[in-house]
């Protein structure tokens, strides 16, 4: 089978952040949230570094001629390539960057050098050098006999060439620390403008006056970006030490890796450079030069100075869901009738509600669920405490392995633990991405499930940003197969024959599979045949060529990834009945919807897991079946607007490469007309219920009796 039909993992993600910088360009977005696109994009390569070209660094070392399955490049190819490429982005970031600042100007934002300060500005800044930063910071003086300072992971530091007669002398001096990092200046004209400049900057200007004594040769402003690409070492769990522990000591470990990359500010002086690599062991490709900050991460700050709605997104907040009652227990309502939240289109609350409803209800003797990633102040986590306090059984997995979380979910496991949870902390080998809850009670001598099967983590901060889904079913056979899940876990096994509920990594994959053969077979059969998929990520190659076989079959295959995607759509004799859609607007895209089957006889599920290996095969993950009529009805046209997008979305070519999909259609911008639908039906329902308040209000002998709100 052809190469050309697969792209590589690495390059098709950074086509993925290649979109994210064009809504940084978009003028149709007001200029602040162009700005945050701007450090989001930078915030992804630096963990693409940290995580992605750490691990072909190790690659490369370790097993030099080990080649990617589906391109069959090797790790320094990849690497080769990668650089190529981020070389491209950087310089278009730096003018999306400087446009944008220029934009601002006009609506009394500006970002200055010292040397385009004013006189008087010039000696305040000065006043504030001498006064606030100076004090603090710890300027160190390096030669060939001295020690190299550790650079912290991220962190920006001012280096200096001080002229030597015995060699190359560093200075260096961390630009970060305990003073703030943007400094305004006031409207010295009395005027609304607001001007800042930022403290690496104020620090690389007036650098001389801590290094007084020495004659600076060159100066710049560099940042190291050290790999993050650190696991469990299977040795580590031979010895008695708990898995926290372990856990903690790999996340001290991290901070200290190898550096993947260096980022200037400034050209520097080559025999300078040349002695800072070589301290760093960092090579010149791993070098990138940056006419922008070196760290964006301030765009929020900036945001935060301008009070002009103009400038940003227009307000929109997480709606309450029409399918719920607020006056009643959920539940009840649950127990009613199957119920969906879409995030963040409806408000979490009504699965808050339920945790601290089962966390109450003295019916609730047991309390299971999966945590993967949680708010840093957490209700899910109040909830499952209280719950605990009050003497039900709260078995809690917290996945302390979650990369860049880890040490937050370890404070959690504390948190927990203390209150009297049960914690444990999954397989050895697996980590437990599985979005999860199960309530079970006791009625009578009978015991009834309640679960919940989620997409997105349990966190209220990124269910307002993330478009994630959330199942509430009381389906008993669906709550057995939850409950033979967590058996599994606490027993150290994998679940292998789940009667409803797909579950990596031993049921997943195959009945996908199937269920693509269903298709097949159907095609060949000369009947329609269709399959919908949304996801994150595909680069599952059993997964992919069995697509390209439905393809050559006939099945029509209509994917929504939003970021890789090592499948080329619409490639001749392959692939030609597959198109790809991205979508990359104001949402973070984070739902996975895989729809099997024409709409009369769909079968749809919602799902954890993206089409990866490793979601696949390396970790437990859990897909739900949607049974309730009105829910796959709501996920099928949910899934019909997301392909009608032609404002936010973009279309794979046969080449790998993605534009912009333009049509005759009437403009859709999916994610728009979720959120203006949900205030719709948010609005008819408080609506509803003035007219049922006013009608009880009427003077009337006749007794009024309220039905109990049904879903639509």
């Amino acid at each position: 089978m052809a190469e050309s039909i697969y792209d590589n993992r690495e390059l098709s993600w950074l086509k993925f952040n290649e979109r994210v910088l064009e809504e940084a360009q978009d003028r149709r977005i007001p200029l602040l949230e162009r700005l945050s696109f701007t450090a989001i994009f930078q915030s992804n390569l630096d963990e693409f570094f940290m995580v992605r070209v750490g691990s072909l660094y190790d690659q490369m070392i370790e097993f030099p001629k080990k080649k990617d399955n589906k391109t069959k490049m090797t790790a320094k190819q990849q690497l080769s390539a990668i650089f190529e490429k981020v070389n491209e982005l950087e310089p278009m970031k730096d003018i999306a960057y400087k446009n944008i600042m220029l934009s601002l100007m006009e609506h009394g934002i500006e970002q200055i050098s010292f040397r385009s300060a004013s006189i008087e500005e010039q000696q305040y800044l000065e006043n504030y050098f001498k006064r606030e930063i100076k004090p603090l910071i710890s300027p160190q003086i390096i030669d060939k006999k001295t020690p190299f300072p550790f650079l912290k992971n991220k962190e920006i530091y001012c280096i200096l060439q001080l002229q030597s007669k015995s060699g190359i002398r560093l200075g260096v001096i961390p630009a970060g620390g305990q003073f703030s990092r943007i400094i305004t200046i006031n409207d010295s004209n009395g005027g609304n403008l607001k001007r800042f400049i930022l403290a690496e900057e104020l620090i690389l200007h007036f650098a001389p006056l801590v290094f007084k004594n020495y004659k600076i040769i060159d100066k710049t402003l560099v940042r190291v970006t050290r790999n993050a690409d650190i696991t469990v070492e299977d040795g580590l769990y031979d010895h008695d030490a708990d898995f926290r522990e372990i856990m903690e000591d790999i996340c001290k470990k991290r901070k200290k890796l190898h550096p993947v990359r260096l980022q200037l500010s400034e050209n520097f002086s080559q025999p300078a450079l040349e002695f800072l690599c070589k301290k760093l062991d960092i090579k010149p490709e791993h070098i990138f030069y940056l006419k922008t900050p070196l760290d964006l991460s301030f765009a929020g700050k900036i945001a935060d100075m301008c009070d002009k709605p103009e400038l940003k997104f227009d307000k929109r907040i997480p709606q309450k869901s029409e399918s719920i009652s607020e006056t009643q227990n959920i539940i009840p309502q649950i127990k009613r009738h199957d119920i969906l939240l879409s995030y963040p289109y409806e408000t979490i609350k009504p699965f808050i509600q339920l945790l601290n409803e089962a966390a109450k209800d003295p019916k609730v003797t047991d309390i299971k669920i999966t945590l993967y990633r949680l708010a840093k102040n957490s209700q899910i986590i109040e909830a499952l405490c209280d719950a605990a306090e009050n003497g039900k059984n709260v078995f809690v997995l917290v996945e302390l392995r979650a990369r860049f979380d880890e040490e937050n979910n370890i404070n959690w496991s504390r948190r927990l633990q203390d209150a009297g949870c049960t914690i444990v902390y999954g397989p050895r080998d697996l980590k437990v991405h599985s979005k999860l809850l199960l309530i079970t009670r006791k009625n009578g001598k009978k015991k009834e499930y309640i679960a919940q099967i989620g997409t997105g983590n349990y966190n209220e901060k990124t269910s307002a940003l993330y478009t994630d889904l959330s199942l509430l079913t009381a389906d008993q056979e669906i709550g057995k197969d939850a409950e033979a899940l967590f058996e599994a876990i606490k027993n150290n096994r994998l679940l292998e024959n789940p009667e409803h509920l797909l579950v990596a990594p031993l049921a997943l994959r195959q009945p996908v599979i199937d269920m693509i053969d269903e298709e097949i077979a159907h095609a060949q059969n000369g009947e329609p045949a269709y399959i919908g998929i949304k996801v994150n990520s595909l680069c599952d190659k059993t997964l992919m060529k069995k697509l390209i076989e439905a393809s050559c079959a006939g099945v029509r295959i209509d994917m929504v990834i939003r970021g890789i995607c090592c499948l080329k759509a619409g490639v001749k004799g392959f692939t030609e009945n597959i198109t790809v859609t991205s979508i990359v607007g104001r949402y973070l895209e984070h739902s996975r919807i895989y729809i099997f089957g024409t709409k009369e006889r769909c079968k749809i599920y919602i799902s954890s897991a993206d089409y990866m290996t490793r979601n696949t095969i390396r970790r437990i993950e859990v897909a739900a079946p949607i049974y309730n009529p009105r829910i796959k009805r709501r996920l099928w046209n949910m899934f019909e607007i997301l392909l009608k997008d032609n404002i936010k979305a973009r279309k794979q070519l046969p080449d790998g490469t993605y534009v912009y999909k333009v049509n005759d259609a009437p403009p859709v911008d999916a994610q728009r007309y979720f959120i203006d639908e949900a205030y719709k039906k948010a609005e008819k329902k408080v609506a509803a219920k003035e007219k049922i308040k006013n009608s009880g209000t009427v003077k009337t002998k006749k007794k009024i009796t309220l039905k109990q709100p049904m879903e639509n």
